[in-house]
């Protein structure tokens, strides 16, 4: 596992790196623990003051390994990819992302989540949720409407559409556009600034900032990952998988 998930501490800043760049960084199941594994040792460390969240291969991840997903499907609150959830929506340190090249799906809404956001100029993000025949998830439905306004979330939500990172950067998702190379030195340097402030009082910034809405955040993953996960077994969703697995066009005519 420790190849695919590595974790890294410098200056009390724990780098922690998706490093599955022949598969775009497609999450499986094990990497899901081993990120909520890695956010829990940094959680626990007194010597980690925040932590940097990025991929490599100039990728930083195209979402959700189908043949994994779909061969162990998540079935319960307490699949692995839930755990990775909850854990890093109630992370309590500053968390930064460095993002580049595909940011699909789980890979985009989890920049909900982090403080700090930096893309690359190449990043494409999509939220492909109901192109697959099913339906958002990871609080995307009350968090990005917050974020960008109904219009514009519909538009990401409804469509899944490919959109850029300035589109990114407009809508309040990251911080800053940036050449590709210059991504995860802008997102590091961020997180030492971070790493020098007070520890409490950062922490407890972050806490108000967040925890206002924090039972709220809780009871949202849970009900859209309950549909979510009635929706895989249901007709549109296999219709979707199958003809992505199948290199053609779903055909959706069919359905009421």
């Amino acid at each position: 596992m420790s190849e695919l998930v590595l974790s890294e501490l410098n200056d009390r800043v724990m780098t922690i790196r998706l490093n599955r760049a022949d598969k775009k960084n497609a999450l499986t199941g094990a990497m899901y623990t081993g990120i909520a594994e890695a956010l829990r040792k940094a959680a626990a460390d007194s010597a980690v003051r925040s932590v940097v969240l990025t991929g490599s291969g100039g990728v930083f991840c195209a979402g959700n390994d189908l043949q994994d997903f779909l061969k162990l499907p998540p079935s319960s609150q307490n699949s692995p990819v839930m755990d990775f959830m909850y854990t890093l929506s109630s992370f309590a340190k500053p968390i930064v992302a460095a993002i580049y090249g595909p940011a699909i799906g789980v890979g985009a809404t989890l920049l909900l989540h982090v403080d700090l956001a930096y893309a690359g100029a190449s990043t494409k993000l999509q939220f492909p949720f109901v192109n697959l025949g099913i339906c958002a998830e990871f609080a995307s439905s009350l968090l990005l409407p917050r974020l960008a306004g109904h219009a514009k979330a519909s538009e990401l939500l409804l469509l899944g559409e490919f959109f850029d990172a300035q589109t990114a950067k407009d809508i309040g998702l990251v911080n800053a556009v940036l050449p590709d190379d210059e991504v995860e030195a802008r997102a590091i340097a961020a997180a030492q600034k971070l790493a020098l402030q007070p520890p409490q009082a950062l922490r407890k910034t972050k806490a108000l900032m967040r925890g206002w809405d924090a039972e709220q955040l809780k009871t949202v993953i849970a009900i859209e990952a309950e549909n979510f996960m009635r929706m895989l077994g249901e007709a549109e969703a296999r219709e979707s998988l199958s003809a992505f697995v199948q290199k053609r066009k779903p055909d959706f005519s069919k359905f009421v």
